[in-house]
């Protein structure tokens, strides 16, 4: 029955520095706003497959979330780590070394990238790759994952 997930809400200690975020330096439509609410609501990807909600509520009441992405593998391996650096924003991989390249979950397997929003959640650039899985390698670099193939 179920075949996805289509939405999911955090908290932001400032909305429209948030909508600004999610719009102009993600790319993502916003789709729905209530000023009165203090909430927006972007489509994720395509229109109606998607939803991500912002609600801004006081700095105390926000705890950290994360949430990842859906991408085409070329565009993490090729284009994520650039496009967020010429936006002003910070990747790293999962292990949080000083590499900033797309690390590799043997275990899906999945090439993903990381980064932060205004307020410290953690989001991700996640594409699933071709093959099979093998959870015993741990999360390594492409280039590992391309030398267990």
């Amino acid at each position: 029955m179920i075949k996805g997930l289509f939405e999911t809400h955090i908290y932001v200690e400032n909305l429209e520095i948030s909508i600004d975020f999610y719009s102009n330096v993600l790319g993502l439509t916003q789709c729905h706003y209530e000023p009165e609410r203090k909430i927006a609501f972007f489509w994720v990807g395509k229109p109606k497959e998607a939803m991500l909600g912002i609600w801004e509520k006081p700095k105390e009441e926000i705890d950290i979330r994360h949430f990842a992405f859906t991408c085409d593998v070329d565009d993490v391996l090729e284009k994520s780590v650039h496009f967020l650096k010429t936006r002003g924003l910070q990747p790293y991989n999962f292990l949080k070394s000083n590499d900033s390249q797309p690390m590799v979950f043997a275990w899906m397997p999945a090439i993903a990238v990381y980064f932060n929003d205004p307020d410290g959640h953690a989001l991700e650039f996640i594409a699933i790759l071709k093959g099979d899985a093998k959870p015993e390698l741990g999360v390594i670099s492409f280039t590992e994952w391309l030398s267990a193939q």
